[in-house]
C-alpha cells in the first residue's frame, strides 16, 4: 500500500475530493456559544456566518487533539500503508502542527513525516494534493514529504476582510495594525509570509480590494499556475474575482472557487475574500 496522506480540515479540499484521493482529514473544532462541533462536519460555512452576526454569541476555535492525529495514523498503518505523511496548516497560526508532531512521535517517528505547510485554505490544500500525487507514483516518505514542501514553498496567499477585529482577537495579527485599519476605515489587503499573516496595503473600497487581488495574484501566477479563490459568505465578489482572473490568466493549470470552513472564517470575519497562487515550478 502507498504512503498515506493525513491533513486537516482547514484544507478545505473541494467537496469529495479528500475522500476520492484517499486523503485523511482531521478536523479543527469550532466552539459557536455553548456548541462544540468539528469542522466541516458539524458546523459549516452558513451557520458559522449566522453566529458571527449574533455578537451574543462567543465563536471561538481549537486544535485537535494529539490522541485524533494518533488514531488516523495507526488506522493508516493498521491497514498496511508503508508511511504517513501529515500535511497542514502553519505552525504560526494554530497548534495543529504541533499536535500532529506529538502523535507522529508517540505512533511511530520512523514512519510518519509531520509538514508545515505555512500555508491554509487551499494552499494548503494543493501542497496535500501534490502529496497524494507523489503517493499516488509510488514515492516513499521522503518523496511524498518534498512534494508537499515543495508546492507549499511556492505558495502565495493573498487575501481582504471587512477588518481586523476577529483576526486581532484571535491573535493571528498585532493590536496596532488592528487598531490602524479600523481607525482609517480601510480595506486590510494581507498576505502569508513565513506562515504568517502581514499586513500588505490599505484600499479605501470594496471594488479596489478585489481589483488589487486580482492584480496580485495575476502578477504572481504566470502560465500554468494554480489557483484558488476562497470567501465567506461573498460568493459574488469571489465569482467575480475568479471571472476577472479567468480572462488574465487563461493558461492556468486549474481554478478553483469555494467557501473556506468555519475555522478559517471565524478568524477572518464575513466578508473575508482570498486568492491562492501557486506558480508552476520553473524547470
Amino acid at each position: 500500500m502507498p504512503v498515506a496522506v493525513v491533513t486537516d480540515s482547514t484544507s478545505y479540499l473541494p467537496p469529495g475530493l479528500a475522500a476520492r484521493r484517499g486523503i485523511r482529514v482531521v478536523p479543527l473544532e469550532v466552539r459557536i456559544g455553548d456548541r462544540i462541533g468539528r469542522d466541516g462536519a458539524d458546523i459549516g460555512p452558513a451557520e458559522l456566518t449566522t453566529a458571527l452576526a449574533d455578537r451574543r454569541l462567543d465563536v471561538q476555535t481549537s486544535r485537535p487533539a494529539p490522541a485524533a492525529f494518533a488514531e488516523v495514523y495507526r488506522e493508516a498503518l493498521a491497514e498496511g500503508a508503508s508511511g504517513i505523511v501529515s500535511v497542514h496548516l502553519s505552525r504560526e497560526l494554530s497548534g495543529t502542527w504541533e499536535a500532529a508532531r506529538l502523535a507522529a512521535e508517540e505512533v511511530d517517528a520512523c514512519r510518519v513525516r509531520v509538514v508545515d505547510s505555512r500555508a491554509l485554505a487551499m494552499g494548503l490544500g494543493f501542497a496535500v494534493l501534490a502529496a497524494a500525487d507523489a503517493a499516488d507514483a509510488g514515492g516513499d516518505e521522503s518523496q511524498v514529504e518534498a512534494a508537499a514542501a515543495d508546492v507549499a514553498a511556492r505558495c502565495r496567499v493573498f487575501f481582504s476582510v471587512d477588518n481586523l477585529d476577529r483576526l486581532r482577537r484571535g491573535g493571528r495579527i498585532g493590536a496596532a495594525a488592528a487598531l490602524f485599519g479600523t481607525a482609517l476605515a480601510v480595506k486590510p489587503l494581507l498576505h502569508l509570509a513565513e506562515g504568517r499573516i502581514m499586513g500588505l496595503e490599505k484600499v479605501r473600497t470594496t471594488a479596489r480590494a478585489v481589483q488589487r487581488l486580482v492584480d496580485l495574484a495575476a502578477q504572481t501566477a504566470g502560465p500554468g499556475a494554480d489557483l484558488a479563490v476562497h470567501h465567506l459568505g461573498a460568493a459574488n465578489r469571489a465569482e467575480e474575482v475568479a471571472d476577472r482572473l479567468r480572462e488574465r490568466l487563461p493558461d492556468a493549470a486549474q481554478l478553483l472557487v469555494s467557501e473556506v470552513g468555519a475555522v478559517i472564517g471565524a478568524h477572518g470575519g464575513a466578508g473575508l475574500l482570498g486568492v491562492v497562487v501557486v506558480p508552476r515550478r520553473e524547470g
